[in-house]
């Protein structure tokens, strides 16, 4: 038996707002809904996850999910949550960036199981013939201008400053859903707590362009008139215990390729979830169902030592966005570094684990030509903007030596003038420690 799409959400916390009639709906019959995808980069991150997990937990539940990827509505840019206006992309950009993001949901949405098979649309199919003065009469006329900026993503907006562009973005969206409504069958837009203001602008240009009811014949000839409604429905964004957004390491977005996050640190940062944060991105992101999540949570609180929750939150999340096999790579790499016996067996494992590492690259000559080890750590190991990884100043690293908490290669070091005379680890690796919990791995190319 399948569950109730409303009542799925509800238990996982997943359930924001909806319009007063879409659960009737539901139960009435299999139902077409969709959720856009702004193609601004070439992946999806874990940001997008949530309403990605809407549209699985609606196909699992007997319904039809439609991904749309926005090649008409990317040119322009979503003004919600946002302080400024967006960059402009190229259409080449954007055709790249729609291909890379339909392979991601491929990864979580069935294309092929029947009558309730996923299917993925682009609104540039449909945008791209109209002319200007067409878009108006057909959509523009149906909305009023105090209508548009009653919504919280332009009322927002206006005391920075808001484009003609990106005011008019609420009109483009509306009229996807409702081509997607006369085309497709679509009865449901879903997405974030911040996209309700342009769902229902959708289903306001639905109720006004197809005011007058339709009559339909019944099976046994007569007659019945056919209301036109649409619906919608948010799930609550993601936050932090204390407020602020969810989705973002050190690093910045957590993303679903694996080019621009690598397994291994999107692995490490689900594992390093807070405890107060498991119970919601447990039932937020994963599969697991209320039974085994009430289970793990009990498992949890008797051993918190184990952080059974990170790592169940861990294994199916990387699990379903890369692969078993990465899982079980990034695992082993995980618990190498934290090893007892981690300088023994890092000789001895598969290189597969030791490549699948978040590794700081660092050209030999540099490493040759450091004075000390001093020198070493806090002018060499840098960040993509330049930023030293481990220490900020040559004085944090003698101060760090000095404290007995910095070794390399599990060797405790307290002189701070320590000659770079270590034995490299296959050959040309270093693994250095700040602490009990800060563990580096540097290759020398």
């Amino acid at each position: 038996m399948q569950a109730n799409f409303i009542e799925e959400l509800r238990w996982r916390g997943m359930l924001q707002d909806m319009m007063p009639g879409t659960e009737e709906q539901l139960k009435k019959e299999m139902t077409a809904a969709y959720i856009g995808f702004d193609p601004t980069a070439a992946s999806l991150h874990i940001g997008n996850l949530a309403t990605i997990m809407l549209l699985k937990h609606f196909q699992l539940c007997g319904h039809k999910p439609f991904a749309l990827v926005g090649g008409a509505t990317g040119m322009i840019g979503d003004p919600s949550g946002k302080a400024a206006e967006r960059e402009f992309l190229s259409e080449e950009t954007l055709r790249f960036n729609q291909d890379s993001i339909k392979k991601q949901l491929e990864k979580f949405l069935d294309f092929k199981s029947g009558d309730n098979s996923a299917e993925m649309v682009n609104n540039y199919d449909w945008f791209k013939d109209f002319s200007f003065l067409g878009f108006l009469r057909e959509a523009g006329k149906h909305l009023s201008v105090n209508y548009m900026m009653s919504k919280d993503s332009v009322k927002k907006r206006l005391e920075t400053g808001i484009s003609f562009t990106e005011f008019s973005y609420q009109l483009l969206q509306g009229y996807d859903f409702y081509w997607l409504y006369k085309n497709k069958n679509v009865r449901l837009q879903m997405g974030g707590s911040d996209q309700w203001g342009n769902i229902t602008t959708g289903t306001e240009i639905i109720r006004r362009k197809e005011a007058t009811m339709d009559i339909a014949t019944t099976d046994d000839g007569s007659s019945e008139e056919i209301e036109h409604r649409a619906f919608a429905l948010t799930t609550p964004l993601v936050t932090k215990a204390d407020g602020t957004k969810f989705g973002k390491s050190e690093s910045g977005n957590v993303w679903l390729d694996p080019e621009m996050t690598t397994p291994y640190q999107f692995y490490q940062f689900w594992l390093n979830t807070a405890d107060s944060e498991c119970s919601k991105l447990l039932r937020v992101f994963t599969l697991y169902s209320q039974l085994e999540i009430e289970k793990l949570e009990v498992e949890h609180a008797e051993n918190p030592h184990l952080r059974i929750m990170q790592k169940a939150i861990a294994k199916d999340v990387t699990t379903r966005v890369h692969s078993e096999k990465d899982f079980e790579i990034v695992k082993a790499a995980s618990e190498l570094l934290f090893d007892k016996n981690v300088i023994e067996q890092f000789e001895l494992v598969d290189s597969q684990v030791v490549e699948a590492l978040d590794v700081i690259k660092i050209k030999k000559e540099d490493y040759q030509n450091c004075v000390n080890l001093t020198d070493f750590l806090a002018t060499l190991i840098l960040d993509t903007q330049g930023e030293p990884i481990i220490f900020k100043s040559k004085g944090d690293t003698r101060k760090a030596i000095q404290a007995n908490s910095v070794s390399v290669n599990k060797v405790k070091i307290t002189d701070p003038n320590k000659a770079l005379d270590f034995e490299l680890l296959r050959g040309k690796y270093l693994i250095i420690n700040h602490g009990k919990q800060k563990v580096y791995v540097v290759e020398l190319v």
